[in-house]
Parts: structure tokens; C-alpha cells; sequence
């Protein structure tokens, strides 16, 4: 992942896409997946007016997120938990590592958390000499790989079985060329059970932070958030300031819109409430702003902070399917990182809103109804504006601008396009034109279809 990062999307997918085979199956995996989620929503008649109501209860949470973090932290430490406040990431690892320190700490377990991937929480503690075992199934493989996860809530949907078996093979003796997902599940099992045993201090996520009562939800499909939290004497939650919602009652809503969303379940097939700490047990919160409230003022991007992280966008973005989550060089990857990490450091991500067609599917399945794509759209302007595009790029898009808004020299320039790709499609079909590759362009039609309606307007 450290050497993608000095490589934009574009430079990064075609590594990607060079195994043709596996970009096959990746879109083809993904798009399973999207057709799941398209038959759980079917089978909900209230779905757009569950999708209406999230909106407004994250739209009205936004608009009076200091008032319910204060709550949030007032109900909390009523409850008996500890809460500190990052500013950013290096703030959130600092803490973190403080906790272990205090507590003379050194065997962790965590639980998938993707604020933790942003803050590159696990780089931050081996530089300090402490190992952070990663306990989901996707995150535990990944993380014996070395690599960062593809995907937020299917971390190794880049792997197939074959890759996880050499992986545990060489890391956990598993039998050499044993492919069978049961015989790998169970020895993951085994593996991460010594872990939960031995465990001290366990990390998780938190999905759902309820400021009427100060608790907060976890939703995982393994139990293993449980397994940590449960068996560890100390249990710190990781969470972004926009995690909260303002009741309990709210919950309901994002509970049936999150797991259908995000893999077509009815439900996640746990979702662990935690109020307090257990008799004996200390429990803590970190609640982490790194650039939300920049975002937060933002008008055009605000919205993009409702986000509930089921990667529904994911799944039905065609460059996602087709590029692979790597080539997004992000913790959180796909059309909703690619309007999420501009913010964070525009420069570096400069090119993640390119990554998209535009083609708002990403906008039609987000279950808080973000403007995914329009975003994107308005991020190119910025970045564009603030000269964190190439030159050549920038002038480019100034031309065909420029010619979209003159439809006399647009259609000459059409017809005479089209007229060289039948009699020279070599001009064209060639390395040194970027649009040919991995391509294979239709024949040109012989007229627009703004000639074949005049012709045929009035018949």
C-alpha cells in the first residue's frame, strides 16, 4: 500500500486491471453483492421513506452536532466511561498509545475500525514496538499479507481462496493447497481465539453513538467486537464525531438500512450495545474530529459527514468494480472516499474524484441519500481551481468546455470525428491515445443522433 501511495488512481488501477481475469471476477463479485442488496431492498415497501428519515435525522444531528457530542459525553461519563477528544489522527494515536502506556499494556486486539485505518493506527504502534492483531476475518488476512484493506466492509474482496490459503500457509501451517473455506475459517478461528484469550486491551469501532443515553452500538457479522470487548479488562471505542444520533429511537432506522445496504442482510448479525463498563472493566471512548468540522463547513461537501460506511457506493461504482479498492491509495476507498479524502489533504487526493463516470449510481443506492455524485463533480472544480491538476489536464478541460457550449462547433467537431474513425481508426486506436486502452471502441455511426432527429422529427 506504501508504494501505491506515490502512484495516482489512474497509474494504480492499470496494475490492477493487468490481470484481466481477476478484474472479471472482482466486478463480477461485487456486482453479486449489489444485486443482494438490490433484492433485500426490494422486500421493504417503507425503503425510501426509511432512506428520507435517515437524512433528515443525520441533516437535523449535523446541524446540532456540538450540543449532542456534549450530551454524548455527559450521559457517557455518567455511565461510567472515560472520554477524550483527538483533534486529529496523530492526536487519536498519541491517546491511544497513552492508554497502553498507563496500563503497562501489550496485548491488543481490535475490531474492524476504519477510523483507525485513517489514523494509521497500527503503523503508529509498531513504530512504538506494540502489535495490534487485527481480529475480523478480512482484516486478520490483510494484515498477515501486509496490506491495507480494499474495501470497508469486505477488507479482502481483492483475494480469492487460493490467496488466503497460501497466506494462512505460510503464516498459520495450514495444509499447502487446502482451498476449502471451511478448513481456512477454522483455522482462522483457532488463531484469533488464542488472541481474544490473551487479549488486555481490546479496540473497536463504533457505528452508532446515541447521545440521549451515551451508549453506543457495534455491528459486526463474526462477534468478534464482542469477543474483544467481552474478555479484555480494558475496551477503548474509536469513533468520528459524526457517528452520533440524537436517540435511541433513531436507531431502528440506520440498523435496517445498514446491513441491507451494505451486503443484502436483513440485519448484521450482531449488533452490541454498550452502555457502561462491566464490574472490574475499563472502558473508553475516543472521539476523533480530524478535518470533519472543516468538512462540516464546507456547504457543498457537509452532507458527505452522513455517511454510515456500508460501501453500498462501492459496490455499484463501475470504476470501484473494475479498478480495484488499492488504486484509491485511502483507508476509505470508492466514490464516497473519493469526496471524503480531498478534504483531508487535497493534494494527495487530488485525483480521487476523477476516478468516476459520473453516472450517480452511487448517488441512487446511498441509503442517507448523499449526493455522491454531484459532490464529485464539485471537487473537480476545486481541485481544478486550485491547480492540483496537470497543466495539459487543465487546459484540456477548458477546451471541451469551451466546446459544449458551442453546439455549432461541437457537431462540426463530431462529424468530423466520427469520419475519421471510419476511413483512419488508426489515428486513433493507437498506445499513444490513453482513451484506447483497455478499450474496444464501437464502430462510428455514419450520423449524430441530433441529424437523425431533425430527419426524422416530423415522419
Amino acid at each position: 500500500m506504501s508504494n501505491l501511495k506515490t502512484l495516482d488512481h489512474a497509474a494504480a488501477a492499470e496494475i490492477f486491471i493487468k490481470d484481466e481475469a481477476r478484474t472479471d471476477w472482482h466486478d463480477d463479485t461485487l456486482w453479486f453483492v449489489r444485486q443482494k442488496r438490490d433484492k433485500a431492498v426490494h422486500g421493504i415497501a417503507e425503503w425510501e421513506q426509511l432512506r428520507e428519515w435517515a437524512s433528515e435525522i443525520k441533516n437535523h444531528t449535523l446541524s446540532n452536532l456540538d450540543n449532542y457530542l456534549i450530551a454524548f459525553e455527559k450521559q457517557a461519563e455518567a455511565n461510567g466511561i472515560k472520554i477524550h477528544w483527538a483533534a486529529d489522527a496523530l492526536e487519536h494515536n498519541q491517546l491511544m498509545h497513552k492508554i497502553l502506556k498507563d496500563n503497562n499494556i501489550s496485548r491488543i486486539v481490535k475490531s474492524k475500525s476504519m477510523l483507525t485505518e485513517e489514523c494509521h493506527l497500527n503503523d503508529y504502534l509498531k513504530k512504538q514496538g506494540i502489535e495490534v492483531v487485527d481480529t475480523d476475518l478480512g482484516e486478520r488476512i490483510v494484515q498477515l499479507r501486509d496490506e491495507a484493506p480494499s474495501h470497508i466492509v469486505l477488507p479482502a474482496i481483492h483475494l480469492k481462496k487460493q490467496d488466503v490459503s497460501e497466506t494462512f500457509h505460510e503464516h498459520l501451517h495450514t495444509e499447502e493447497g487446502n482451498n476449502d473455506p471451511q478448513y481456512l475459517t477454522e483455522a482462522a478461528r483457532q488463531h484469533l481465539r488464542d488472541h481474544f484469550i490473551q487479549s488486555e486491551l481490546a479496540i473497536t469501532g463504533v457505528n452508532f453513538a446515541i447521545a440521549e443515553t451515551g451508549g453506543f452500538v457495534v455491528c459486526t457479522n463474526e462477534g468478534n467486537a464482542d469477543m474483544g470487548a467481552h474478555t479484555a479488562k480494558i475496551h477503548v471505542a474509536c469513533m468520528g464525531i459524526e457517528k452520533i444520533i440524537p436517540k435511541t429511537e433513531h436507531l431502528g432506522v440506520f440498523l435496517r438500512l445498514l446491513a441491507r445496504s451494505a451486503t443484502g442482510q436483513p440485519i448484521t448479525t450482531y449488533s452490541s450495545h454498550f452502555q457502561k463498563p462491566r464490574s472490574g472493566q475499563e472502558m473508553h471512548i475516543i472521539i476523533v474530529d480530524n478535518g470533519r468540522t472543516k468538512q462540516l463547513g464546507r456547504a457543498d461537501f457537509r452532507n458527505s459527514l452522513k455517511c454510515i460506511r456500508c460501501a453500498a457506493c462501492f459496490n455499484t461504482c463501475p470504476v470501484y468494480r473494475r479498478s480495484g479498492g488499492h488504486s484509491y491509495h485511502t483507508a476509505v476507498a470508492g466514490p464516497i472516499g473519493s469526496i471524503l479524502n480531498p478534504n483531508l489533504d487535497m493534494k494527495a487526493n487530488a485525483d480521487l474524484p476523477f476516478a468516476s463516470t459520473l453516472c450517480g449510481s452511487c448517488s441512487n443506492v446511498c441509503p442517507v441519500k448523499i449526493d455522491i455524485h454531484e459532490q464529485l463533480w464539485k471537487w473537480r472544480q476545486v481541485i481544478v481551481e486550485e491547480g492540483y491538476v496537470k497543466p495539459e489536464k487543465k487546459i484540456a478541460m477548458k477546451g471541451m468546455a469551451w466546446l459544449f457550449s458551442n453546439p455549432k462547433v461541437y457537431r462540426w467537431a463530431g462529424k468530423s470525428g466520427r469520419w475519421f474513425l471510419r476511413t483512419m481508426p488508426f489515428l486513433g486506436n493507437n498506445k499513444l491515445n490513453v482513451w484506447y486502452k483497455q478499450r474496444e471502441m464501437p464502430e462510428a455511426p455514419k450520423q449524430s443522433f441530433h441529424d437523425w432527429y431533425q430527419q426524422n422529427k416530423n415522419k
